[in-house]
């Protein structure tokens, strides 16, 4: 058992203010729209083409719509969470392909979940948007 790291997870509770509230808001809904374009273009790929779009190839795609005037407001959130969107769409895919899942559905405002997963630099600290 030596050696062996121990993961641990916390529940917090968070009162955010007005101000906080709406950046939150504004990166669900980024994190959304991203999943879903991602999800498009993936699935258009694999119906026109028969070919299977990589996590890199949607990172791509990231990087060409904040590029565009229409999506420029990506580029106001932290790209985290956006990063970490296509990243579980990567997941769903793997599951989907290896059988442990049904094709990823897109992300509804109303019955989806809010979620952005910010995640943890190497040195230890959280990144803050």
């Amino acid at each position: 058992m030596a050696g062996q790291v121990v993961r641990r997870a916390y529940r917090y509770r968070f009162y955010p203010s007005p101000e906080q509230e709406a950046e939150l808001r504004r990166t669900f809904g980024c994190v959304r729209l991203v999943y879903n374009r991602a999800l498009e273009a993936r699935t258009t790929a694999w119906y026109t083409e028969q070919r299977r779009v990589s996590y890199v190839e949607t990172s791509a795609l990231l990087t060409a719509w904040k590029r565009t005037p229409e999506l420029a407001f990506l580029s106001e959130v932290s790209s985290v969470p956006l990063q970490q969107g296509l990243r579980h769409l990567q997941g769903a895919f793997v599951n989907f392909w290896e059988k442990r899942a049904e094709y990823p559905t897109f992300k509804s405002r109303k019955k989806s979940r809010a979620s952005a997963e910010y995640t943890r630099r190497r040195s230890g600290g959280v990144t803050a948007g």
